[in-house]
């Protein structure tokens, strides 16, 4: 018989296995991460501008935070919610998804859940199976593929570049699409790039997507960032038959300047909100009450405080793009919705700059911080090297200061 197998007999487990492979194969969010650098360079003495961070730099508008104060003397508040999200905010998310974009929903279509981050990886989780595919279009933002893989599911990315101004075409999808295909991704206005897809291109994409049986996911967070015009029509809206197997993630962070307070929400089929809401009431029960305490008043209220940032953003957008062109090597498309602009840089790269010659968008990002003491996000992070990301949620006098130096550095 043999001895009784103890844990200090055993040998110790290598680093492969104390880490799962699912959470090992993540990788970082490279925006959040180039934020914290910049910052903590800053908190180093070193004047550093960043553009990483996709949040606006208003603060969020007085009446909401007093309603995020009265709720705090409410001892209700104190305790446990429904893990969906408190009645008020559901009905109150529902009258605003049909004020603002005509799609006509019932609150138990939603589901309130800790910022945006936490919605699209439920909204995957609920849907995907082990093998599943998602069509991505990119350049995407940082997370999608990551919930993405997070829930078992295969990213399938369909790349766009400038000169369809970043914007996928079905026959693009078309040439994605496989028996494994799920779901499409949809994000419109577009982070990183800025693209909007006008009324036509919405229902070609969601008629496609109907014709094949596939579900879709559509990001809407940016949906009042837009300018010159422009609209950013609802899929379901345009597509109506699509309703029962379209999810819509949105929520307040960019609209009313409230990253912070990690509000988000998920609208779907009742039987897809159900089962994502139980997955929440296991993995996080009910978003903050204060918090959503806060949504409601920022979602049953107007939209003046966004047209206030949205005057801003617009100037900042065009001073941005006017000043990245006259750099030699880049191309930045003008963005026609959210604060961002995604300008090529293929043709800086190579190009011997200050004594270093950069050959990745990466690389580039890496010299910029160190010579210019300018922060951006490259390209690699959104499935499109060659290109660089730069948030316009900042300081007019910042934001003219550090493009400025990058001109000084790349002719």
């Amino acid at each position: 018989m043999s001895a009784p197998r103890h844990a200090a007999d055993a040998n110790p487990p290598s680093s492969a296995r104390r880490i799962s492979a699912r959470i090992g194969g993540i990788a970082e969010s490279a925006t959040l991460a180039v934020d914290a650098k910049a910052k903590a360079l800053k908190a180093a003495g070193r004047p550093v501008i960043g553009f990483g961070a996709g949040e606006p730099d208003f603060p969020t508008p007085g009446y909401i935070v007093e309603a995020a104060v009265e709720a705090c003397r409410v001892p209700a508040n104190h305790r446990y919610t429904p893990a969906g999200g408190l009645p008020d905010l559901k009905k109150a998310i529902a009258e605003k998804t049909l004020r603002d974009s005509g799609y006509a929903i019932e609150p138990s279509q939603v589901l309130v859940t800790n910022g945006g981050k936490q919605a699209i990886y439920e909204a995957f989780a609920t849907l995907l199976d082990p093998g599943d595919e998602v069509i991505v279009p990119a350049p995407y933002w940082t997370t999608y593929p990551e919930s993405i893989r997070l829930a078992g599911g295969v990213p399938v990315e369909v790349l766009a570049d400038e000169t369809q101004d970043y914007k996928v075409t079905v026959a693009q999808l078309e040439q994605a699409r496989t028996d494994r295909t799920k779901v499409l991704l949809f994000n419109s206005p577009s982070n990183p790039t800025g693209a909007v897809y006008d009324r036509d291109e919405v229902e070609a994409l969601g008629r496609w997507a109907l014709e094949h049986g596939l579900w879709v996911l559509t990001d809407e967070i940016y949906e009042h960032l837009v300018y010159d015009g422009q609209q950013a029509p609802s899929m379901p809206v345009v597509v109506p038959e699509l309703a029962d197997t379209c999810v819509v993630v949105n929520g307040v962070a960019k609209t009313y300047a409230m990253t912070g307070w990690r509000v988000g929400w998920v609208v779907g089929p009742k039987d897809v909100v159900k089962a994502a809401t139980n997955l929440q009431s296991h993995a996080t029960s009910n978003v903050s009450n204060v918090a959503q305490r806060a949504a409601v008043a920022a979602v049953s209220g107007d939209l003046s405080a966004v047209h206030v940032m949205g005057t801003a953003f617009d100037r900042r957008r065009r001073t941005i793009v006017s000043m990245l062109n006259e750099i030699d090597g880049v191309v930045c498309p003008e963005p026609r919705g959210a604060f961002y602009a995604y300008p090529s840089v293929k043709g800086v790269l190579g190009r011997t700059i200050d004594g270093v010659t950069p050959t990745t968008s990466t690389e580039l990002a890496e010299l910029m911080l160190d010579k210019a003491e300018v922060a951006a996000v490259p390209g690699e992070a959104f499935g499109s090297p060659g290109y660089l990301r730069f948030s316009y949620a900042l300081g007019d006098d910042d934001l003219v200061e550090g493009i400025t130096r990058l001109q000084k550095l790349l002719g």
